[in-house]
Protein backbone atom coordinates (compact mmCIF):
# COMPACT_ATOMS: atom_id res chain seq x y z
CA UNK A 1 0.00 0.00 0.00
CA UNK A 2 1.46 3.29 -1.05
CA UNK A 3 1.52 6.29 1.26
CA UNK A 4 0.22 9.56 -0.17
CA UNK A 5 2.82 12.21 -0.85
CA UNK A 6 1.12 14.56 1.55
CA UNK A 7 0.55 12.05 4.38
CA UNK A 8 3.62 11.45 6.58
CA UNK A 9 4.26 7.69 6.93
CA UNK A 10 4.50 6.16 10.39
CA UNK A 11 8.09 5.14 9.70
CA UNK A 12 10.50 6.69 7.27
CA UNK A 13 12.57 4.61 4.91
CA UNK A 14 15.59 6.33 3.42
CA UNK A 15 17.75 4.80 0.71
CA UNK A 16 21.23 5.91 -0.27
CA UNK A 17 22.64 5.00 -3.69
CA UNK A 18 26.37 5.26 -4.27
CA UNK A 19 26.91 6.91 -7.64
CA UNK A 20 29.26 4.80 -9.76
CA UNK A 21 31.81 6.42 -12.12
CA UNK A 22 29.96 8.31 -14.81
CA UNK A 23 32.30 7.87 -17.78
CA UNK A 24 30.19 5.30 -19.63
CA UNK A 25 30.24 4.45 -23.34
CA UNK A 26 26.44 4.13 -23.50
CA UNK A 27 23.36 4.63 -21.36
CA UNK A 28 23.06 2.03 -18.62
CA UNK A 29 19.84 0.97 -16.89
CA UNK A 30 20.21 -0.05 -13.26
CA UNK A 31 17.21 -1.92 -11.82
CA UNK A 32 17.06 -1.98 -8.01
CA UNK A 33 14.83 -4.34 -6.09
CA UNK A 34 11.59 -3.06 -4.64
CA UNK A 35 12.39 -4.56 -1.25
CA UNK A 36 13.31 -1.91 1.32
CA UNK A 37 15.76 -2.45 4.12
CA UNK A 38 14.48 -0.74 7.20
CA UNK A 39 16.92 1.71 8.75
CA UNK A 40 16.57 2.13 12.50
CA UNK A 41 18.55 5.32 12.56
CA UNK A 42 20.18 6.49 15.75
CA UNK A 43 21.33 10.04 15.19
CA UNK A 44 23.94 11.46 17.52
CA UNK A 45 23.65 15.21 17.91
CA UNK A 46 26.86 16.91 16.84
CA UNK A 47 25.82 20.44 17.74
CA UNK A 48 22.81 22.70 17.81
CA UNK A 49 22.49 26.36 16.87
CA UNK A 50 19.57 28.73 17.37
CA UNK A 51 17.60 29.74 20.47
CA UNK A 52 14.38 31.61 21.20
CA UNK A 53 16.13 34.13 23.43
CA UNK A 54 19.81 34.97 23.45
CA UNK A 55 22.45 36.85 21.51
CA UNK A 56 21.50 38.29 18.12
CA UNK A 57 23.66 35.75 16.29
CA UNK A 58 21.81 32.80 17.82
CA UNK A 59 18.26 34.06 17.23
CA UNK A 60 17.13 33.35 13.69
CA UNK A 61 14.28 35.16 11.93
CA UNK A 62 13.61 33.35 8.64
CA UNK A 63 16.23 30.83 7.55
CA UNK A 64 16.31 30.62 3.75
CA UNK A 65 19.16 28.14 3.31
CA UNK A 66 21.92 26.31 5.15
CA UNK A 67 25.12 24.96 3.59
CA UNK A 68 28.53 23.54 4.49
CA UNK A 69 31.98 24.12 3.03
CA UNK A 70 34.59 21.38 2.65
CA UNK A 71 35.93 22.02 6.18
CA UNK A 72 32.53 21.41 7.75
CA UNK A 73 31.79 25.05 8.55
CA UNK A 74 28.07 25.80 8.62
CA UNK A 75 26.61 28.81 6.79
CA UNK A 76 23.12 29.97 7.76
CA UNK A 77 21.35 32.38 5.39
CA UNK A 78 18.84 34.17 7.59
CA UNK A 79 16.37 36.84 6.47
CA UNK A 80 13.88 37.70 3.76
CA UNK A 81 14.69 36.74 0.20
CA UNK A 82 13.14 36.32 -3.24
CA UNK A 83 11.22 38.63 -5.55
CA UNK A 84 9.18 40.12 -2.72
CA UNK A 85 11.96 40.07 -0.15
CA UNK A 86 13.44 43.31 1.08
CA UNK A 87 16.99 42.04 1.01
CA UNK A 88 17.44 42.07 4.81
CA UNK A 89 19.65 38.99 4.67
CA UNK A 90 22.55 38.08 6.93
CA UNK A 91 24.97 35.16 6.74
CA UNK A 92 26.07 33.51 9.98
CA UNK A 93 29.08 31.19 10.00
CA UNK A 94 29.68 28.43 12.57
CA UNK A 95 32.66 26.08 12.81
CA UNK A 96 32.47 22.28 12.58
CA UNK A 97 31.75 22.06 16.32
CA UNK A 98 28.95 24.63 16.24
CA UNK A 99 30.97 27.54 17.57
CA UNK A 100 29.97 30.94 16.28
CA UNK A 101 32.62 32.47 14.01
CA UNK A 102 31.19 35.55 12.36
CA UNK A 103 28.22 37.30 10.79
CA UNK A 104 28.09 39.42 7.64
CA UNK A 105 25.67 40.86 5.12
CA UNK A 106 23.60 44.02 4.71
CA UNK A 107 20.92 45.27 2.35
CA UNK A 108 21.45 48.02 -0.21
CA UNK A 109 22.19 48.82 -3.81
CA UNK A 110 25.97 48.82 -3.70
CA UNK A 111 28.46 46.05 -4.49
CA UNK A 112 28.51 43.44 -1.75
CA UNK A 113 25.10 44.55 -0.46
CA UNK A 114 22.02 42.37 -0.94
CA UNK A 115 19.22 43.65 -3.15
CA UNK A 116 16.51 40.97 -3.36
CA UNK A 117 18.74 37.92 -2.93
CA UNK A 118 17.08 34.77 -4.23
CA UNK A 119 19.51 31.83 -4.29
CA UNK A 120 22.41 30.77 -2.09
CA UNK A 121 25.33 28.36 -2.35
CA UNK A 122 28.68 27.75 -0.67
CA UNK A 123 31.60 26.40 -2.69
CA UNK A 124 34.02 23.91 -1.09
CA UNK A 125 36.62 26.64 -0.39
CA UNK A 126 34.07 28.73 1.54
CA UNK A 127 33.19 31.15 -1.26
CA UNK A 128 29.61 32.33 -0.77
CA UNK A 129 27.55 32.75 -3.94
CA UNK A 130 24.31 34.75 -3.85
CA UNK A 131 22.03 35.18 -6.85
CA UNK A 132 20.75 38.74 -6.54
CA UNK A 133 17.71 39.76 -8.57
CA UNK A 134 18.04 43.44 -7.73
CA UNK A 135 21.62 43.58 -8.98
CA UNK A 136 20.90 41.18 -11.88
CA UNK A 137 24.10 39.45 -10.91
CA UNK A 138 25.75 36.79 -8.82
CA UNK A 139 27.72 38.14 -5.88
CA UNK A 140 30.78 36.16 -4.81
CA UNK A 141 31.90 36.77 -1.23
CA UNK A 142 34.75 35.28 0.76
CA UNK A 143 34.03 33.47 4.02
CA UNK A 144 34.39 36.77 5.90
CA UNK A 145 31.85 38.57 3.70
CA UNK A 146 34.32 40.51 1.58
CA UNK A 147 33.24 41.03 -2.01
CA UNK A 148 35.33 39.01 -4.46
CA UNK A 149 33.43 40.14 -7.54
CA UNK A 150 30.01 40.55 -9.10
CA UNK A 151 29.23 38.43 -12.15
CA UNK A 152 26.48 40.02 -14.19
CA UNK A 153 23.92 38.48 -16.53
CA UNK A 154 24.72 38.60 -20.22
CA UNK A 155 22.28 40.11 -22.70
CA UNK A 156 21.50 36.64 -24.08
CA UNK A 157 20.35 35.20 -20.76
CA UNK A 158 16.99 35.29 -19.00
CA UNK A 159 17.66 36.69 -15.56
CA UNK A 160 14.83 34.83 -13.87
CA UNK A 161 16.12 31.52 -15.25
CA UNK A 162 19.59 31.83 -13.72
CA UNK A 163 18.92 33.91 -10.60
CA UNK A 164 16.67 31.40 -8.85
CA UNK A 165 17.68 28.42 -6.76
CA UNK A 166 21.32 27.43 -7.20
CA UNK A 167 23.55 24.49 -6.29
CA UNK A 168 27.36 24.64 -5.95
CA UNK A 169 29.69 22.99 -8.44
CA UNK A 170 32.21 21.05 -6.29
CA UNK A 171 34.90 21.87 -8.85
CA UNK A 172 34.54 25.57 -8.00
CA UNK A 173 34.02 28.79 -10.00
CA UNK A 174 30.48 27.76 -11.02
CA UNK A 175 26.98 26.98 -9.80
CA UNK A 176 24.06 25.09 -11.27
CA UNK A 177 20.80 26.96 -11.81
CA UNK A 178 17.46 26.06 -13.27
CA UNK A 179 13.87 25.03 -12.77
CA UNK A 180 14.33 23.16 -9.50
CA UNK A 181 13.56 24.00 -5.91
CA UNK A 182 9.79 23.70 -6.34
CA UNK A 183 7.20 24.46 -9.01
CA UNK A 184 6.34 27.98 -10.07
CA UNK A 185 4.40 30.04 -12.55
CA UNK A 186 5.88 30.23 -16.05
CA UNK A 187 5.49 33.36 -18.20
CA UNK A 188 6.31 32.82 -21.87
CA UNK A 189 6.02 36.42 -23.03
CA UNK A 190 3.60 39.17 -23.94
CA UNK A 191 2.98 41.46 -26.86
CA UNK A 192 2.50 40.96 -30.59
CA UNK A 193 5.18 38.25 -30.80
CA UNK A 194 5.23 36.41 -27.46
CA UNK A 195 8.15 34.15 -26.69
CA UNK A 196 7.74 30.45 -27.28
CA UNK A 197 6.66 28.56 -24.16
CA UNK A 198 9.32 26.40 -22.52
CA UNK A 199 9.53 22.76 -23.59
CA UNK A 200 11.73 21.47 -20.76
CA UNK A 201 13.00 22.24 -17.28
CA UNK A 202 16.68 22.90 -17.95
CA UNK A 203 19.60 22.80 -15.54
CA UNK A 204 22.41 25.18 -16.49
CA UNK A 205 26.00 25.29 -15.36
CA UNK A 206 26.76 28.96 -14.79
CA UNK A 207 30.44 29.85 -14.95
CA UNK A 208 31.47 32.61 -12.54
CA UNK A 209 35.08 33.12 -13.55
CA UNK A 210 34.62 36.43 -15.37
CA UNK A 211 32.65 39.66 -15.15
CA UNK A 212 29.76 38.20 -17.18
CA UNK A 213 28.28 34.79 -16.45
CA UNK A 214 28.58 31.99 -18.99
CA UNK A 215 25.71 29.50 -18.95
CA UNK A 216 25.57 26.09 -20.62
CA UNK A 217 22.58 23.77 -20.41
CA UNK A 218 23.64 20.37 -19.07
CA UNK A 219 20.24 18.75 -18.39
CA UNK A 220 16.87 18.99 -20.12
CA UNK A 221 14.30 17.83 -17.57
CA UNK A 222 10.85 16.72 -18.65
CA UNK A 223 8.21 19.45 -18.39
CA UNK A 224 4.67 18.15 -17.75
CA UNK A 225 2.07 19.53 -20.11
CA UNK A 226 0.26 22.53 -18.68
CA UNK A 227 -2.66 24.48 -20.00
CA UNK A 228 -2.64 28.26 -19.96
CA UNK A 229 -4.63 30.20 -17.41
CA UNK A 230 -7.26 31.82 -19.64
CA UNK A 231 -10.01 29.42 -18.56
CA UNK A 232 -9.39 30.30 -14.91
CA UNK A 233 -10.58 33.88 -15.33
CA UNK A 234 -14.22 35.01 -15.28
CA UNK A 235 -15.77 36.17 -18.55
CA UNK A 236 -15.74 39.85 -17.61
CA UNK A 237 -11.97 40.30 -17.19
CA UNK A 238 -10.40 42.94 -19.48
CA UNK A 239 -8.82 41.81 -22.73
CA UNK A 240 -5.35 42.84 -21.54
CA UNK A 241 -5.63 40.54 -18.53
CA UNK A 242 -6.91 37.65 -20.64
CA UNK A 243 -3.98 38.10 -23.03
CA UNK A 244 -1.56 37.98 -20.12
CA UNK A 245 -3.15 34.82 -18.73
CA UNK A 246 -2.77 33.21 -22.15
CA UNK A 247 1.01 33.51 -21.78
CA UNK A 248 1.10 32.03 -18.27
CA UNK A 249 1.06 28.44 -17.05
CA UNK A 250 0.80 27.19 -13.49
CA UNK A 251 1.83 23.77 -12.19
CA UNK A 252 -0.89 21.40 -11.12
CA UNK A 253 -1.24 19.97 -7.63
CA UNK A 254 1.04 16.90 -7.28
CA UNK A 255 2.97 17.80 -10.44
CA UNK A 256 6.39 16.08 -10.24
CA UNK A 257 9.04 18.52 -9.12
CA UNK A 258 12.39 18.77 -10.85
CA UNK A 259 14.63 17.22 -8.19
CA UNK A 260 18.34 17.88 -8.73
CA UNK A 261 21.58 16.95 -6.98
CA UNK A 262 25.24 17.55 -7.84
CA UNK A 263 27.84 14.76 -7.64
CA UNK A 264 31.46 15.28 -6.49
CA UNK A 265 32.82 15.22 -10.06
CA UNK A 266 30.31 17.84 -11.25
CA UNK A 267 27.85 15.35 -12.70
CA UNK A 268 24.11 15.82 -12.22
CA UNK A 269 21.52 13.39 -10.88
CA UNK A 270 17.90 14.35 -11.39
CA UNK A 271 14.36 13.07 -11.20
CA UNK A 272 11.71 14.71 -13.36
CA UNK A 273 8.77 12.27 -13.39
CA UNK A 274 6.28 10.69 -10.99
CA UNK A 275 8.04 7.29 -11.08
CA UNK A 276 11.07 6.12 -9.12
CA UNK A 277 13.63 7.06 -11.76
CA UNK A 278 16.99 8.74 -11.20
CA UNK A 279 18.94 10.00 -14.21
CA UNK A 280 22.68 10.65 -14.03
CA UNK A 281 24.44 12.96 -16.48
CA UNK A 282 28.28 12.97 -16.47
CA UNK A 283 30.20 16.24 -15.98
CA UNK A 284 30.48 18.46 -19.06
CA UNK A 285 27.92 16.32 -20.92
CA UNK A 286 24.26 16.76 -21.86
CA UNK A 287 23.13 13.15 -22.35
CA UNK A 288 21.99 10.88 -19.54
CA UNK A 289 24.51 8.06 -19.02
CA UNK A 290 22.82 6.05 -16.29
CA UNK A 291 19.23 5.50 -15.17
CA UNK A 292 18.46 4.03 -11.74
CA UNK A 293 14.94 2.62 -11.30
CA UNK A 294 12.86 0.92 -8.63
CA UNK A 295 9.52 -0.84 -9.33
CA UNK A 296 7.27 1.51 -7.38
CA UNK A 297 4.08 2.76 -9.01
CA UNK A 298 2.75 6.29 -8.39
CA UNK A 299 -0.55 6.56 -6.54
CA UNK A 300 -3.47 7.59 -8.80
CA UNK A 301 -5.13 10.88 -7.88
CA UNK A 302 -8.75 9.95 -7.21
CA UNK A 303 -11.61 12.18 -6.04
CA UNK A 304 -10.91 10.87 -2.53
CA UNK A 305 -7.27 11.96 -2.76
CA UNK A 306 -8.34 15.40 -4.01
CA UNK A 307 -10.87 15.73 -1.19
CA UNK A 308 -8.34 14.70 1.44
CA UNK A 309 -5.82 17.20 0.04
CA UNK A 310 -8.38 20.03 0.15
CA UNK A 311 -9.38 19.13 3.71
CA UNK A 312 -5.75 19.22 4.83
CA UNK A 313 -5.24 22.61 3.20
CA UNK A 314 -8.38 23.95 4.87
CA UNK A 315 -7.19 22.62 8.23
CA UNK A 316 -3.82 24.29 7.71
CA UNK A 317 -5.56 27.61 7.06
CA UNK A 318 -7.61 27.26 10.22
CA UNK A 319 -4.60 26.31 12.33
CA UNK A 320 -2.64 29.27 10.99
CA UNK A 321 -5.63 31.59 11.35
CA UNK A 322 -4.83 33.00 7.92
CA UNK A 323 -8.24 32.77 6.28
CA UNK A 324 -7.84 32.57 2.52
CA UNK A 325 -4.14 33.41 2.46
CA UNK A 326 -2.66 29.98 3.06
CA UNK A 327 -3.66 27.17 0.71
CA UNK A 328 -5.97 29.09 -1.63
CA UNK A 329 -4.61 30.34 -4.93
CA UNK A 330 -5.73 33.88 -5.61
CA UNK A 331 -4.68 36.05 -8.52
CA UNK A 332 -4.76 39.83 -8.40
CA UNK A 333 -3.77 41.74 -11.54
CA UNK A 334 -3.05 45.45 -11.65
CA UNK A 335 -2.00 46.87 -15.00
CA UNK A 336 -1.19 50.46 -15.96
CA UNK A 337 -3.50 52.04 -18.51
CA UNK A 338 -2.53 51.17 -22.06
CA UNK A 339 -4.30 50.63 -25.36
CA UNK A 340 -8.02 51.24 -25.00
CA UNK A 341 -7.47 52.53 -21.47
CA UNK A 342 -4.60 55.02 -21.75
CA UNK A 343 -5.40 56.92 -18.56
CA UNK A 344 -2.80 55.87 -15.97
CA UNK A 345 -5.21 57.00 -13.29
CA UNK A 346 -7.60 54.21 -14.24
CA UNK A 347 -5.55 50.98 -14.14
CA UNK A 348 -7.07 47.68 -15.17
CA UNK A 349 -7.74 45.44 -12.18
CA UNK A 350 -8.91 41.86 -11.80
CA UNK A 351 -8.96 39.57 -8.79
CA UNK A 352 -10.27 36.02 -8.70
CA UNK A 353 -9.76 32.65 -7.06
CA UNK A 354 -7.89 30.05 -9.08
CA UNK A 355 -9.43 26.60 -9.28
CA UNK A 356 -7.03 23.82 -8.40
CA UNK A 357 -5.88 21.53 -11.19
CA UNK A 358 -4.54 18.09 -10.36
CA UNK A 359 -1.82 15.95 -11.88
CA UNK A 360 -3.20 12.43 -12.49
CA UNK A 361 -0.86 10.71 -10.01
CA UNK A 362 1.12 11.39 -6.85
CA UNK A 363 4.90 11.21 -7.47
CA UNK A 364 6.84 8.48 -5.70
CA UNK A 365 9.84 10.69 -4.86
CA UNK A 366 9.52 13.68 -2.57
CA UNK A 367 13.07 14.99 -2.31
CA UNK A 368 16.62 14.31 -3.45
CA UNK A 369 20.00 15.27 -2.03
CA UNK A 370 23.64 14.38 -2.59
CA UNK A 371 26.61 14.28 -0.23
CA UNK A 372 30.27 15.17 -0.72
CA UNK A 373 31.17 11.45 -0.98
CA UNK A 374 28.81 10.84 -3.89
CA UNK A 375 25.84 9.27 -2.14
CA UNK A 376 22.39 10.02 -3.50
CA UNK A 377 19.69 10.31 -0.84
CA UNK A 378 16.02 10.07 -1.86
Amino acid sequence: MQVSRFIPPFSALVMAVLAAPTALPAQEIVEITGRDQRIDAEFEEVFRVGVLEGESWEMFAEVSEVAFDADGNLYVFDGTSGLLGGGSLRVLVFDAAGGFLREFGSSGGGPGEFNRPNGFAVLPDGTVVVSDIGHRAFQLLDDYGGLIRMVRIGDDLNGMSVLGEILPDPRGEAVFAGAFGGPGVTISGLGDAPAAPPTSRPVMRVGLGGETMQADTVVHGWLPERGDMTDLAPNDVPAQVRQMLGSMTMPTVFEPEMLVGVLPDGGIVHSDSSTYTLKITPPDATDVARIIRRPFRPEPVTPEVEREYEERRAAARRDADMGQVLGTRMMAVREGGTGANPNPGRPTRASFQIEERYFPEVPVLRSLATSWNGRIWV
